[in-house]
């Protein structure tokens, strides 16, 4: 009797990078939860599809606080996937994974790899190489030349067409310039600047990945939101002399600051 055998198929592991919006609260924390509400109503369903990390390091000293803010968070329809700032101890199995850090990491070895094998030994080790081979091999070997030189990723992304409500464009790998109008509801977010030779109405995020020297510029500024590497302002908060009228905004230390242009 025979008696086939399976082959165990191996278990591939992938590293992927996703990029997910980091909350911070503050104390107190009812009125951080008041902003947070203020700031859903002039941007509705914006954390629908967006993951979402809470940095607790601020108003947490312990498990029962984790799982408060959780609980509030949930309570207006913001799922979690990631808990950052907390001891190990204050997450339970019923609560979003700890982060330690957003940096990439190696996938782990589940085998051993095979060793290296060893370098042919010399058929004379006694023999030492003539001093001009020596020289000759220890000089290092001279680069290729190209026959062109290879082409550079694009670190800019130009829309031509008008952004319309409910599109999302999302660039980070550097500046979105926008040639029209970017309607009510709709959202530019990108790792650089963003320029609107139009009228803005809806979101615009810039500095997504961390550069704080991003700007935003818009020819005529009625948004619902303006945001430079996690701080953000909206139409209300802006001089009424503003609204309408072109602008830049960029930051200075922790504030985000809003001028006519011209």
């Amino acid at each position: 009797m025979t008696i086939p055998l399976r082959t165990r198929l191996p278990i591939r592991f992938r590293g992927r990078s996703y990029l997910a919006l980091v909350l911070t609260p503050e104390a107190p924390i009812e009125d951080w939860f008041a902003g947070l509400d203020a700031w859903s109503v002039q941007s509705p369903g914006f954390f629908r599809t967006r993951p979402v990390v809470v940095d607790v390091s601020n108003v947490a000293t312990g498990k029962a606080d984790v799982e408060a803010l959780v609980a509030a968070f949930g309570e207006r329809g913001i799922r979690l996937v990631g808990i950052e700032g907390a001891m190990p101890s204050w997450v339970g199995p019923h609560l979003p994974p700890l982060f330690t850090s957003g940096r990439e990491v190696e996938p782990p070895v589940l085998a051993d790899a095979p060793a290296p094998k060893p370098d042919p030994a010399p058929a004379n080790p006694r023999r030492r190489p003539a001093p001009e081979a020596a020289a000759k091999a220890a000089q290092p070997a001279p680069a290729p030349t190209p026959a062109r030189e290879a082409r550079k990723e694009p670190s800019s992304l130009l829309i031509t067409e008008p952004v319309r409500s409910g599109q999302s464009i999302f660039f980070p790998d550097g500046d979105v310039t926008v040639t029209e109008s970017v309607a009510s509801g709709a959202e530019i977010i990108a790792g650089g600047s963003i320029h609107i030779y139009g009228a803005l109405r809806g979101r615009a995020i810039a500095g997504c990945a961390g550069n704080k020297a991003a700007r935003i510029f818009c020819r005529k500024m009625d948004a619902e939101l303006l945001a430079i590497d996690g701080l953000y302002r909206t139409t209300e908060d802006l001089a009424p002399d503003l609204v309408g009228k072109p602008i830049q905004a960029w930051l200075e230390g922790d504030a985000m600051k809003v001028a006519a242009l011209g």
